[in-house]
């Protein structure tokens, strides 16, 4: 199969999903299919002809045009298969007032949250308490993120998220154990928490050695664990997300679920969260990567 795998774009998350590439790359070979590196730099229209040539595309460009439905509505207007969610599930996931919006109608927890283009008056902000989470609303990676704990801090913090979207999510701070979720196909994975040296698993703490603990399967009661993949499968679904996803989650003190956002294509390194949870259930790198060309091309082994 000639595969054409899409990395790179002009995102904020280009070096991550250049990353990804690397290691996706690397097991698409080893699986046997033939591998084209296209980087929409200067943006997939410019790939026309080498997306045509192929049977199905890869997508691994985290953020942006890859991630915000785009690509996506791109590629389906030239009738080639791809990975990943469609245009319509992309646009939802991408935009976390939206997403909230649409989970927490099902009477899934999410932190409280006002999502604005312009600084809120204090009253409203108030109504969130502090401390307050200040970031991009279509934004991954943590990119644009601060965690606000004296008020007048929050001009600052809006002006930061400001340079990465034209609407700001202004989110309560929920004390709890980060935990992950990935889900392929119609199936949730073993729970990832993740431990991270600063108040919470920011930039700094993703991508820099020594900074983050992982545990895999969470030390978490088997109900609970269950009641939890079950919604994570629960939202991807909900979300109209394909092929596959991750859903990120705090757990409070009170062992209470709280929705914080999916992501439609996860970081995809050996390292990366959503391997890291198959690993635990036994399934290799190379086993993730087979698993989602065949939800794409509908094979069930």
């Amino acid at each position: 199969m000639k595969i054409g795998l899409l990395v790179g774009g002009e995102s904020s998350e280009r070096e991550v999903s250049l990353s990804s590439g690397k290691a996706i790359s690397k097991a698409l070979k080893s699986l046997g299919s033939n591998v084209i590196i296209l980087d929409p730099i200067n943006g997939i229209s410019s790939l026309e002809n080498e997306i045509l040539s192929v049977d199905l595309i890869f997508n691994a460009l985290h953020g942006g045009d890859g991630e915000n439905g785009k690509v996506a509505a791109y590629l389906n207007s030239l009738n080639i298969p791809f990975t990943g969610s469609d245009e319509d599930s992309s646009k939802i996931c991408m935009n976390k007032d939206l997403s909230k919006k649409m989970v927490n109608k099902k009477g899934i927890r999410t932190p409280k949250w006002i999502s604005s283009n312009k600084l809120p008056p204090k009253n409203q902000l108030e109504g969130i308490g502090l401390p307050v989470i200040v970031k991009p609303n279509d934004q991954g990676s943590t990119i644009g993120l601060s965690v606000v704990k004296n008020i007048n801090e929050i001009d600052s913090a809006f002006k930061s998220a400001s340079k990465y979207a034209g609407s700001v999510l202004f989110e309560s701070f929920i004390y709890g154990r980060e935990i992950t979720v990935p889900v392929i196909g119609s199936r949730a994975f073993s729970i990832v928490e993740i431990v991270p040296k600063n108040d919470l698993y920011d930039y700094e703490c993703k991508y820099t050695a020594g900074m983050s603990k992982y545990f895999c399967p969470a030390d978490i009661e088997q109900n609970l664990s269950d009641n939890i993949k079950n919604v994570a499968l629960k939202i991807h679904n909900l979300l109209k997300c394909r092929h596959y996803s991750r859903v990120d989650f705090l757990l409070d003190r009170n062992n209470r679920l709280w929705f914080l956002e999916i992501n439609t294509l996860p970081g995809m390194t050996e390292t990366s969260l959503l391997p890291k949870s198959l690993r635990a259930d036994g399934y290799t790198f190379n086993d993730v990567i087979k698993m989602i060309i065949n939800e794409a091309i509908n094979i069930n082994d």
